[in-house]
């Protein structure tokens, strides 16, 4: 186990190393880079030094610190992220089980064509179809932003619902409940796709877990399928999949981007975007560098989970020794 936490861990390590090496080329080798000035060794040398104390730069386009920046757009992303992944588990997970158990029956298909569906529609196109829909044809929910910005919400945290239940103002609840209507478009349309990919995972590892033999012995022991799911399929065909959400939440977070622009919410994905549009190589940098260690180091902790979780990983290492 240790030996494998290890190997996981020094993965991380090198990956990351090779990724500040691409970052730090953006800063270099591009025109009119914010290194490109300097000799190589010069460059490389501050560049990592800089990183090492968590200093990216400036921005040439505000002049503003890029990590007082990061500390804006970060937590924006990383709520609306969180919330969609989780609300791709809560719905992904149930779905799965009941198309994996009732395999081939009219439910499963069903929920396969559902999830077919909702893989197959581009990211952009739903925003904007559930934006036309919810929005301005019905009037239910707020077209774009955050929050309404009729009330003022001191930053704490960075999250808008945590800030927003964190505040003293005598019009807290109705804060709470902007920014709960404002995070429903986007949420919606960012956890469609990894739900349906969710779904697909957890009915294959359901079909193969319902044909083991422990799982028939418990059904002619007399037990209820809600039982048999409870106690015995569940915990084993869960902890085989955890790796590969691991890959969801990667994905997450490039859909982010798309779910950024067309909601108009303030996060690292718009952010990016902005930076890419007027060349603003530090802030591309940076983003690149961020961007790539939480997709690095989600992939790498979701392994680990995965492998102390799944008892086939224990077989495995064993085996080693």
């Amino acid at each position: 186990m240790i030996i494998y936490i290890l190997r996981r861990l020094l993965l991380l390590v090198v990956t990351l190393f090779f990724l500040s090496l691409i970052s730090f080329s953006l800063m270099y080798f591009t025109p009119h880079g914010p290194l490109s000035g300097a000799s190589l060794a010069d460059a490389f040398i501050h560049y990592f030094s800089g990183l090492l104390q968590w200093n990216f730069g400036i921005s040439s386009i505000n002049g503003e610190r890029i990590i007082e920046q990061l500390y804006d757009v970060l937590p924006a992303t990383m709520e609306l992220c969180i919330l969609a992944f989780s609300m791709a588990l809560l719905v992904g997970i149930p779905l799965g089980i009941i198309a994996g158990v009732w395999r081939n029956k009219k439910v499963d298909v069903i929920i396969s064509t559902f999830a077919l569906c909702g893989f197959s529609i581009p990211v952009f196109w739903l925003a904007l179809l559930l934006t036309l829909l919810f929005s301005l044809y019905l009037g239910w929910l707020p077209v774009s932003g955050r929050f309404d910005l009729l009330y003022r919400m001191e930053p704490v945290t960075g999250s808008a619902l945590i800030d927003a239940w964190l505040s003293e103002s005598p019009h807290r609840n109705e804060m709470i409940m902007s920014v709960i209507l404002h995070m429903i478009l986007p949420v919606i349309t960012l956890a469609v796709a990894p739900t349906t990919e969710v779904i697909r995972l957890m009915r294959n590892s359901t079909e193969e877990i319902s044909t083991a033999n422990y799982i028939k012995s418990a059904a002619t022991r007399g037990l209820s399928r809600l039982t048999i799911i409870r106690r015995h399929l569940l915990h084993n065909a869960l902890p085989p999949i955890i790796p590969k959400l691991g890959l969801q939440f990667s994905t997450m977070l490039t859909l982010a981007m798309v779910t950024e622009q067309v909601f108009n919410w303030p996060g690292l994905g718009r952010w990016l975007i902005s930076a890419i549009r007027q060349q603003d190589y530090s802030v591309i940098s940076a983003g690149v560098m961020v961007i790539g260690t939480l997709v690095i180091s989600v992939n790498v902790l979701t392994d680990i989970i995965g492998a102390m979780a799944n008892p086939l990983k224990n077989k495995e290492w064993y085996a080693l020794r």
